[in-house]
């Protein structure tokens, strides 16, 4: 059984992954220390009332939602160092994926609280497991964006990066949308809809082929949805690696444009093929600096 206190009279801040749709994927440790801790921060005290009531399990609930977990994780601090127990559980799933929990652990940590993990579900993890992509590296990106500018931006940088595996969360009023938006893209989607429940779907595809699916399915604005992509090789944009150093790309900057080392440092950055970092640029305007006054 889990200590609930540590040997300096500390409570234990215990993170526990609850069910994301099919109730008997709870763990018997998870269960149990939801039955033995003195209060359990819930982000829907609601929601997880309807987990606890299947579980048997009757203890003090509170709210830990992302509207006020910057100003409760100061409450739950408090409680920890009076030597109660807490564990933090989110409406499905493993805490601070996409979900709140970070503020109360970043400040446990700070005053020494022990933080422990009660793995288990995942719906990322869960979706990535039965896509059969390339899972050697993957990037989680939470929920992807609305607004098209800043789905613009994402897409760049992840044409620009090595990964290609990448994964998001979508809401069911968004999903048709977000499809959509990879049409032009080359790439494969595995979709997945209310995994470990009943009714557990996989789309996959191509963004059209998904599009179909969706559309075949009918009614799809129902439940959450995990979106994984995996960009074609080939889409991959190829940086080439500079072969001069950052004084001499400085210098030409500077011919070039006529201006001072400062502004030269911002039009190299904006070079897409650029390598260097802001700090090794400023560090090569400082050398230049010495070297000619």
């Amino acid at each position: 059984m889990d200590k609930m206190q540590t040997e300096n009279g500390l409570g234990v801040l215990f993170i526990v992954a609850t069910p994301i749709g099919n109730a008997r994927d709870m763990s018997p440790r998870g269960a149990d220390i939801l039955q033995s801790v003195d209060v359990i921060a819930a982000e829907d005290t609601r929601r997880s009332m309807v987990l606890l009531n299947k579980l048997g399990i009757r203890n003090k609930l509170a709210s830990n939602h992302k509207f006020n977990e910057h100003g409760k994780a100061r409450y739950f601090i408090d409680l920890l160092k009076a030597g109660q127990s807490v564990a933090v559980i989110t409406d499905a799933g493993t805490p601070c994926i996409s979900d709140p929990g970070n503020e109360l652990i970043k400040s446990a940590i700070a005053e020494g609280v022990r933080v422990v993990g009660v793995p288990g579900p995942c719906a990322a993890v869960t979706a990535l497991s039965v896509s059969g992509f390339d899972l050697s590296s993957f990037v989680f990106r939470g929920f992807f964006p609305r607004e098209n500018a800043d789905r613009g931006r994402l897409l760049d940088r992840m044409r620009r990066g090595a990964v290609r595996t990448y994964v998001f969360y979508e809401s069911p009023k968004r999903v048709m949308d977000t499809v959509e938006y990879f049409l032009p893209v080359p790439c494969q989607m595995c979709l997945c809809n209310d995994l470990t429940k009943l009714h557990e779907t996989a789309f996959r595809g191509t963004p059209a082929q998904v599009r179909d699916q969706l559309l075949a399915k009918g009614e799809y604005e129902k439940g959450e949805f995990c979106l994984i992509v995996e960009l074609a090789e080939e889409y991959l944009a190829v940086r080439e690696e500079h072969v001069v150093s950052p004084e001499a790309l400085l210098v030409d900057a500077m011919v070039r444009e006529g201006c001072r080392p400062k502004d030269a440092i911002r039009s190299v950055l904006a070079d897409e093929n650029n390598t260097y970092t802001k700090n090794e640029l400023y560090a090569a305007s400082l050398r230049l600096k010495e070297l000619f006054g």
